[in-house]
Formats: C-alpha cells, sequence, structure tokens
C-alpha cells in the first residue's frame, strides 16, 4: 500500500474533471435515491488516538500511528498508517478544500476521483457525521482494489465543513486487516466543525 495512497500523479488531473461533471452526476445520484441514513455521533472509543485537523477530527485504533508533516502526503492534512512485518496495512487520511463543490454529493464525487484506476466503488449513500451544531451531511463511498497481488478495501466519508470547504476522510486497509467493529467506530468518530 502506497504511503501516500490518497494522493497520486493524476489525482489533480481527476479532480479538475470531477469538479466539471459534479452537478451532473450529482443530479443522476440524487435522482437514483442513493442510500439510508447512517447517523454519526463523533464518539472517540476509549484508548484511542485522534487526528485533528482545523475542521476535521477522526479517531483511529491504538495500532496506527500519525504520520508528521514531513511523513505524509502534502495532498494530506492529517494521516495515520498501521503496519504489520514492516509493511502498511491500513491507512487513515484526511484532505481539505481538495476541490470546489456546493453539497456533500459533489464533494464525495471529487474524493471518488482520488481512488485508483481499476477500483471497484460502490454507490454513494447519505449518511451523518457530528457537526458543530448537531448532525451533519455527508456521503459514503465504498471501494475496493487490488494492489500487489493484495485485497484492499475502503471508505471515503466526504463533504461540507462550517465554512462550506469540502473535506474526504479516507480509510484503506488491506482485507482483514481491520479488527471486529473498527471501520465503524472509525466512521462514526467522525466530528466536523
Amino acid at each position: 500500500m502506497s504511503r501516500h495512497s490518497f494522493s497520486t500523479a493524476t489525482t489533480g488531473a481527476r479532480l479538475a474533471v470531477a469538479a466539471r461533471f459534479a452537478v451532473a452526476a450529482a443530479v443522476v445520484l440524487t435522482a437514483a435515491g442513493c442510500g439510508a441514513t447512517d447517523a454519526g455521533g463523533g464518539t472517540v472509543p476509549e484508548g484511542w488516538g485522534t487526528l485533528k485537523t482545523s475542521s476535521v477530527t477522526v479517531a483511529h485504533p491504538p495500532g496506527f500511528v500519525p504520520q508528521g508533516e514531513k511523513e505524509r502526503s502534502r495532498h494530506n492534512a492529517a494521516a495515520a498508517t498501521l503496519t504489520e512485518g514492516g509493511e502498511d496495512i491500513g491507512m487513515i487520511t484526511v484532505q481539505l478544500d481538495f476541490t470546489d463543490a456546493d453539497s456533500a454529493e459533489e464533494a464525495a464525487i471529487g474524493a471518488e476521483a482520488a481512488v485508483a484506476l481499476g477500483s471497484t466503488l460502490g454507490e454513494q449513500s447519505a449518511i451523518e457525521v457530528a457537526g458543530p451544531d448537531g448532525p451533519a451531511e455527508a456521503r459514503r463511498t465504498d471501494f475496493a482494489f487490488t494492489e500487489k497481488g493484495t485485497r484492499v478495501e475502503g471508505v471515503i466519508v466526504a463533504g461540507l465543513d462550517s465554512a462550506k470547504k469540502t473535506y474526504a476522510v479516507r480509510v484503506d486497509a488491506r482485507k482483514g486487516g481491520l479488527g471486529d467493529g473498527d471501520l465503524t467506530k472509525i466512521l462514526r468518530s467522525i466530528t466536523v466543525t
């Protein structure tokens, strides 16, 4: 797994294309009635750490190690990795203000553009994350891909913060790399300011 898995050489070009088509795709996704609401509560499980940025906080299991500014991709405002035998098997990243968007749907479409070519993308589903004034609207997209013979599964949660700037929280892990229920706890911990 790339140490900067949320950033590829073509991410900028993909985000630009995604931004151009975001409105049309958002209309199609809305008309299709994608997903059900799953409430998030901004809860940090006992013993877990947190990744904090200027507008998003997300919890990570104890085995994840936060990356310093020099270690993480310049596109990530925060990141933490899970390693096993000296190899990265999981990663949580937070990106901020990565594309122009007017809605959670548009933010999700922009975030999906950063997923590697050849990935299998699931449908967007509407969820809620903890916001400054209660639940805040977001979109969840599940994805999977194979890298060097290893199956990687991931989730992106994207939306707008209170300043109407985009954010995306991405969780990638080798299949079976996260403990039972850890993904749910990570997603329920997302807090937007």
